[in-house]
């Protein structure tokens, strides 16, 4: 458990402490071992154990209820979200332009970061809702994507 050296009147001891229970320690001294019983009880630490709760990002309303639409869904309207709180850098499509799966469309500076922003779906770039420099929040929509 713990092992201590001492020096006692120029003697030298290797002492480890086994085990403790209540105010009887089983203690090791320079190999032999000993019942020792203390005056007081000492108290055992024990590391807490920490419990984290499942965390569920601010702009899912639902946890089951996913962010934005699965690549696979059937065509429709989709928004395209902040994942982070940041500034708009640039905009690399405009109103119209038809995008594919994966196409860089904003660039976003999140904590001194620039963050590429892509689209999970095909089809035509219906509205822009933001414009270069403007500050956005997380879950904010940025712009939506429709047939």
């Amino acid at each position: 458990m713990k092992k201590f050296k001492f020096t006692i009147n120029g003697n030298q001891y290797e002492t480890e402490i086994v085990s403790i229970d209540e105010n009887i320690a089983e203690v090791v001294v320079n190999g032999t071992s000993y019942t020792v019983e203390v005056d007081r009880s000492i108290p055992i630490t024990k590391t807490p154990k920490i419990m984290r709760t499942v965390a569920v990002p601010s702009t899912d309303a639902h946890p089951s209820v996913s962010k934005t639409a699965s690549p696979s869904a059937p065509k429709g309207t989709g928004n395209i979200k902040s994942p982070l709180p940041g500034v708009i850098l640039e905009l690399h499509v405009r109103e119209g332009d038809t995008v594919k799966i994966g196409q860089r469309l904003i660039t976003l500076e999140a904590m001194k970061m620039e963050n590429n922003i892509n689209a999970d779906k095909e089809g035509k770039v219906v509205s822009i809702k933001v414009g270069k420099g403007d500050s956005v929040m997380e879950g904010d929509i940025l712009m939506v994507i429709g047939d």
